[in-house]
């Protein structure tokens, strides 16, 4: 997992600039296609009461994990010595593949042996909705290995009547085993299963088993098993066949999932439990179970002792239809900017009426930055802000609509500028083991307080001096935005000379670079998380910058540190060098010239992470192995390297020559979350570390090389291995692929948008929020007949209606729209549930469970 946690974590709120296709559905007779989008976001906030060690240290090093059934696929930081941890990660990813639980487990961290699972949280997929957006503390659960189940079997039963030599009547009980799918990985890696069939009775248990089958989460076993059934004395050969009531009400079906363990003991995988007696109406059953717990899972452990989990978890599930059926929609909100007054534009109402501004901030500002209308629609909210204040010094220092709308569109367009401005020194920092601790209270033992300054101040200067240089990187949307917000400021405060500046260094260096500098793997800044040293040397360097920023462009003598210690360090930089630099900085980045952003002249930092590839060159045996190695992807070249930091590659492929880039069955090196990059010489077969992470590096392969000439449409879902493609057997290594690749995004796409996904998720906020929206057009009416002075507090006091007659126009026309779009939504909805009948593979039967 080791890449796992900096691949989810832009969680913060930075949406990924792509989306993760869980699921497809044919349309009607034109076969247009419905997507099945999920993703997740939220914040895994604090752990309390954790159980302590038993002895004179009672203390854990602990971190968090978000599991999708048992798959890991985001990792917090380790918060060390404490019972009640303070963990306040935000997370964001889009959710590529059907799952039963999300669960969220609470680790102890053991640098020798395995690391401890203290307790767990799991919610089952269709209780989520449940907690959507609010902060709940969760009882953790015990963990059992007898619990933690995933996976589903597919199963036949026949009851067939016999006739014996003698001539006596009995039954048998077929049971065909025919796959299971989705099992879960065993220590990283696909595991041996093989199944246990046993039918058991009131005085019977008879059991037989499957072949192991090796490698593989996906077995397909197709074994069959034949049972005999007694009858009582008392029976009678009937003229047509039927089952006896009393047998069949006392027998049953257990299947039970092993991984083979070799020489260490079998690990249990679930189990699922069936009455015979399905087949009281049937000749036949066949269905899709989904494996459940064992028995004795959970039963005799104390739930109430084990400390509790405060989550946020706001799951998603959006089903985008065909491109056309968004028009309206689309046109309504890109008008927004124009509407006078903006409070009465459907993008103002949207974020007016969701519970959370950040569920209508995501989708609003990743669309209108697509069509750019967000600097005007940004700087029309942003104008309404400050008529609300009243004092300078406090400018943008709110949690409005605005100032959410421009963190959200620094982290989109922002990315590269941090990369190419901070991430060098903030490599240097992390890698280097200099204290700066400055606090008397927090020195260790044998730390030089004199020194730690000065090794904390040469940071602090380092990373100053690179910022206010860096205004040619800044992206031209932000200084637009810049550029609109200090001359809105000087308007409305004109005595004041110093609010120009502080009405962008409220923004640059308080909202962008100060909470990169503290938190570096949400930014993709750094790959995983810093240790508790290095977070607390940031914390200072972080606090210190934002401080600069503030007091240059305010010009004021004194700073506003409450700690004794942060004052007498900031001493060091009240000089009026420091000013002059904050303000001339600021005056480039908001000025009205045209930057172009570094990406023109120097590759584009993507991603990068530790995953496993397959190795190009043969080994002496004919075999081919996969190896460890650090990928790096940027906006000319995918490399990978021995470890991260190398500066020499072992390999490259220019983005130029990527042809596809596609997903690889499991069965061509029995491995899950695997894909390929096809390119001009042999295809790169990569293993990524969870599903999650391989969806991403997908995604942002294929964005990246979408425009590429001589792109294919055909692959091979298979690898070539022993002469043969696995997929379609074809002998020759060069021949055509076999099947279409994926369909990507149109080549002229500005910003990496899903256009219809964004609307699509705007659509289904409107649908949850109808009742806000039907008592805001209330409010219009009622402001628009009573003309009186406005006494107590009333159902619109919480509304900004500012045009009450504009206002109710823009809802009469998103109620229009939603009640339109909502027509094709049931009946994807009807033909999805007819679809998927209870016991399918899309829809299996939860079994029997003790």
């Amino acid at each position: 997992m080791a890449a796992a946690a900096p691949a989810a974590a832009a969680a913060s709120s930075e949406a990924p600039e792509a989306t993760a296709t869980a699921e497809t559905e044919a349309g009607d007779e034109d076969s247009r296609e419905v997507r099945v989008l999920q993703s997740l976001r939220g914040k895994i906030c604090e752990a309390k009461n954790l159980l302590p060690y038993l002895g004179p240290n009672k203390m854990r090093d602990c971190f968090c994990t978000i599991n999708l059934d048992q798959e890991e696929v985001y990792r917090t930081q380790v918060v060390e010595k404490s019972l009640s941890p303070f963990f306040s990660e935000e997370f964001y990813f889009e959710i590529p593949r059907t799952f039963q639980y999300l669960s969220f487990y609470v680790y102890d961290k053991n640098v020798l042996q395995r690391d401890l699972r203290i307790g767990k949280v799991a919610i089952k997929k269709e209780d989520l909705c449940n907690h959507s957006g609010k902060e709940t503390w969760f009882s953790l659960q015990p963990v059992d290995s007898n619990s933690e189940v995933q996976g589903k079997v597919h199963l036949e039963l026949k009851l067939n009547e016999l006739i014996t030599e003698n001539g006596t009547v009995c039954q048998q009980l077929v049971v065909h085993i025919i796959a299971c799918h989705g099992l879960p990985l065993i220590n990283g890696q696909s595991c041996d299963p093989y199944a246990t069939v046993s039918v058991v009775g009131p005085s019977r248990n008879d059991q037989k088993k499957t072949k192991v089958k090796k490698k593989t989460s996906n077995p397909q076993f197709n074994e069959i098993f034949y049972f005999e059934v007694t009858r009582s004395s008392s029976y009678t050969r009937k003229s047509q066949f039927q089952v006896e009531e009393e047998d069949i009400e006392k027998l049953e079906i257990r299947i039970d999932l092993w991984n083979n363990g070799n020489l260490v003991q079998d690990i249990f995988l679930g189990e699922i439990k069936v009455p015979v007696n399905v087949l009281r109406n049937d000749s036949s059953h066949q269905a899709w179970y989904l494996l459940q717990p064992r028995d004795n899972g959970n039963k005799s452990s104390k739930t109430d002792d084990l400390g509790s989990l405060r989550l946020n978890i706001c799951y998603t599930e959006d089903y985008v239809l065909p491109s056309e059926y968004y028009g309206p929609l689309k046109t309504l909100l890109l008008k927004s900017p124009d509407v006078q007054p903006i409070s009465a534009s459907a993008a103002y109402i949207l974020g007016e009426i969701c519970r959370d501004k950040n569920d209508a901030v995501l989708p609003l500002v990743r669309l209108l930055l697509h069509h750019d209308k967000l600097v005007p629609f940004a700087t029309a909210v942003a104008e309404l802000d400050l008529k609300d204040t009243q004092d300078a010094n406090t400018i943008f220092r709110g949690n409005s609509l605005a100032t959410r709308c421009l963190d959200e569109m620094m982290k989109i367009v922002g990315g590269h500028y941090l990369k190419v401005t901070l991430k060098p020194i903030l490599d240097e920092i992390c890698e280097s083991s200099k204290s700066c601790e400055i606090d008397p209270i927090k020195l260790k033992e044998g730390d030089n307080v004199e020194n730690n300054k000065e090794n904390l101040r040469y940071y602090v200067d380092k990373l100053f001096s690179t910022i206010v240089k860096s205004s040619m990187s800044c992206p031209t949307v932000m200084c637009d935005t810049f550029y609109s917000l200090r001359q809105m400021a000087t308007q409305r405060f004109p005595n004041d000379p110093h609010v120009q500046y502080s009405a962008v260094s409220s923004f640059v260096f308080l909202r962008f670079f100060a909470v990169a500098v503290v938190s570096p793997h949400t930014f993709h800044l750094r790959p995983h998380h810093p240790d508790p040293q290095t977070i607390r040397t940031l914390t200072l360097i972080s606090k210190t910058i934002q401080t600069l920023g503030s007091w240059g462009s305010l010009s004021k003598s004194k700073s506003s540190f409450k700690e004794t210690f942060m004052c007498e360090f900031f001493k060091m930089f009240q000089e009026e060098g420091y000013i002059i630099a904050v303000k001339k900085f600021l005056d480039e980045i908001s000025s009205t010239e045209t930057k172009e952003s570094s990406g023109t002249s120097e590759p584009v930092h993507l991603k990068e992470g530790e995953m496993y590839k397959r190795a190009q060159g043969r080994t002496r045996i004919g075999k081919k192995n996969f190896k460890k190695r650090w990928f790096c992807l940027t906006s000319r070249e995918l490399t990978y390297h021995k470890q991260p930091g190398s500066k020499d590659a072992i390999y490259t492929i220019p983005v130029k020559n990527i042809l596809a880039v596609e997903k690889l069955e499991e069965s061509s090196f029995n491995k899950k979350n695997m894909f390929q990059v096809i390119h001009m010489e042999k295809p790169l077969y990569v293993q990524a570390n969870n599903c999650v992470e391989a969806n991403e590096w997908i995604d942002v392969l294929c964005r990246v090389s979408r425009c590429n000439q001589n792109r294919l449409s055909l692959y091979h879902p298979s690898a070539y291995l022993n002469g043969n493609w696995l997929c379609c057997l074809e002998t020759s290594e060069s021949a055509l692929g076999c099947k279409p690749c994926t369909a990507g995004v149109p080549a002229d796409i500005q910003i990496d948008i899903d256009e219809d996904r964004e609307t699509e998720r705007i659509y289904s906020l409107f649908t949850l929020s109808l009742l806000k929206l039907q008592k805001m057009e209330e409010a219009c009416g009622t402001i628009a007949v009573y003309q009186g002075p406005q006494k107590e507090p009333d159902d619109y006091s919480n509304f900004v209606i500012e045009d009450s007659v504009t206002t109710f126009k823009t809802i009469q026309q998103i109620k229009s729209i939603i009640e339109k779009l909502d027509e094709p939504h049931e009946k994807y909805r009807k033909k999805r549930s007819s679809s998927a009948k209870y016991g399918s593979e899309e829809n299996p039967i939860v079994g029997k469970t003790s």
